[in-house]
């Protein structure tokens, strides 16, 4: 501890500070994993990663495309000849096949209704980064953002523990599926002015991380005309755009924005091919603002985290591939929804229900009838259970700072068919024994109650009876009693 000390006073306060949120139950499903992952036959009994928002299921479409296109990679003896152009410096705007390929590509997720300028692309290292850059250059440390939660639990570190910028979040309900409403915006801002706190702006994700749920028109227009009215920024992360797989379709703000009277410089989007192609490792991240100004600062802080070079070049030529494109968005929306079927299905069956959601590679399942209590305390008590005796790593609610007790993120796309049925399983026989257990407990209550209901109905009729003896019986108020006479019989006799 003394070692530890000693050398954090020779680190700075940013990076020894503890705003990473490291230390939520998110991050600690993640060790747990990593202590003990689950492998069907050299591991049986481990871990099963269900915190993790990755999307292989379609790899094999992409692994297909490679091999008819070694051309497109300048690491293979078909595109080598591109290989000293491709390798040396490049300008930090990026290559503009690239830019044009990625700006296409968000047009297409979004069915085409907005076209995208390519010269208004920026680069980062993935959607982290991208966040990150976009909170520099529109807030200074102490400034504050309104996020409606549930939200992502990376936000801590993603958003604040560099920047030094504050989340204040707007407490959404499960009344109406957590549902962004002007009312509750208005709360969380009114009450942070109150708090002398300088709101900068808001962020929302669209689709939603954790709900798996899309934002409506009628939402986006209430929440773009809101921070109109306030004048302060709107950050809308659209990384999970391509993942919907049914309707309602999903919605860019940049559609919503183009019949509405409102300062375009005020709105900003980060994209990402992480989810939607399922490239994390690629660190592919975008910044995308309608302000010229915010433009040129991020690609100038872009110099800290861009693409590799060679990524650009292969991503440029797939995503330049019409055909490709279009087949592959197709079918990896029919995978996610299969198997979106099979896991909330499966559920269903044991009583457990989610959020009806439609996009994103999770879901949002309610777990409130499990608790012994509503309480934050009582659902980090369960997910211990989870983590530690189901061995499924889900993630708690209030890592997403999710105002009421019992919900928990579910990841579904980031294992194979096989694993699927035994985290079902899993879940299916600790369901079914918790309610056997509570079958059990009520049983017994009951008995008890039972047991104490004869027990006063015997000591009811006793004391019932010892009362009329004494009191009523002709023997016990004879002149003839042993039993004092009261000074009213002795007068009269």
């Amino acid at each position: 501890m003394e070692f530890t000390r000693k050398n954090r006073q020779l680190l700075s306060r940013i990076a020894t500070n503890d705003r990473h949120g490291e230390n939520s139950p998110y991050f600690d499903g993640w060790k747990a994993y990593d202590s003990s992952p689950f492998h069907p036959i050299h591991n049986p009994d481990g871990v099963i990663q269900m915190g993790l928002a990755e999307n292989p299921l379609s790899f094999d479409l992409i692994e297909k495309w490679i091999r008819e296109n070694p051309d497109a990679s300048i690491c293979t003896a078909e595109g080598l000849d591109k290989f000293k152009h491709i390798a040396i410096y490049q300008d930090y705007h990026g290559l503009r096949e690239f830019r044009e390929a990625v700006a296409k590509f968000m047009g297409r997720v979004g069915g085409n209704r907005v076209t995208f300028d390519p010269n208004r692309i920026v680069m980062s290292g993935g959607a982290t980064g991208a966040n990150e850059t976009v909170i520099f250059c529109l807030a200074d440390p102490g400034d504050a953002f309104l996020v409606p939660s549930p939200y992502y639990a990376g936000f801590a570190r993603d958003l604040r523990w560099r920047t030094g910028v504050e989340i204040v979040p707007v407490h959404c309900k499960s009344s109406n599926n957590f549902r962004i409403t002007r009312a509750a915006l208005e709360e969380a801002y009114e009450k942070a002015q109150r708090s002398n706190i300088n709101i900068k702006g808001v962020i929302i994700t669209n689709p939603s991380n954790p709900l798996g749920t899309v934002l409506d028109k009628e939402t986006l227009r209430s929440i773009v005309s809101f921070i109109t009215d306030k004048n302060i920024h709107l950050v809308s992360d659209e990384i999970y755009a391509a993942t919907v797989f049914s309707s309602p379709r999903f919605i860019s703000v940049a559609e919503v924005m183009q019949d509405m009277d409102c300062n375009r410089d005020l709105i900003h989007i980060v994209y990402s091919l992480s989810k939607d192609m399922g490239f994390p490792g690629f660190r592919v991240g975008i910044v995308y603002s309608f302000n010229d100004d915010v433009t040129n600062c991020a690609r100038k802080m872009s110099s800290f985290g861009l693409v590799s070079s060679q990524t650009q070049f292969l991503l440029a030529s797939m995503l330049s591939d019409d055909e490709f494109v279009g087949n592959f968005l197709r079918e990896s929306s029919k995978r996610l929804a299969k198997r979106h079927h099979v896991f909330t299905k499966g559920l269903e069956e044991v009583g457990i229900s989610t959020i009806k959601s439609n996009a994103g590679l999770f879901f949002w399942m309610d777990m409130r009838q499990l608790l012994k209590e509503q309480t934050t305390k009582a659902e980090t008590e369960l997910w211990r259970v989870i983590i530690n005796k189901v061995k499924l790593n889900v993630s708690p609610g209030s890592s997403f700072q999710c105002s009421e007790p019992g919900w928990f993120r579910v990841c579904f796309a980031n294992m194979d068919d096989k694993t699927v049925e035994v985290a079902l399983d899993r879940i299916r026989e600790f369901v079914l024994q918790g309610k056997e257990e509570t079958k059990l407990e009520a049983d017994k209550s009951q008995a008890q109650a039972q047991r104490w209901r004869k027990q006063n109905l015997r000591l009811s009729f006793s004391s019932s009876r010892l009362y009329d003896e004494s009191l009523m019986s002709p023997h016990m108020i004879s002149p003839h009693s042993p039993i004092p006479h009261s000074p009213l019989v002795r007068a009269r006799t």
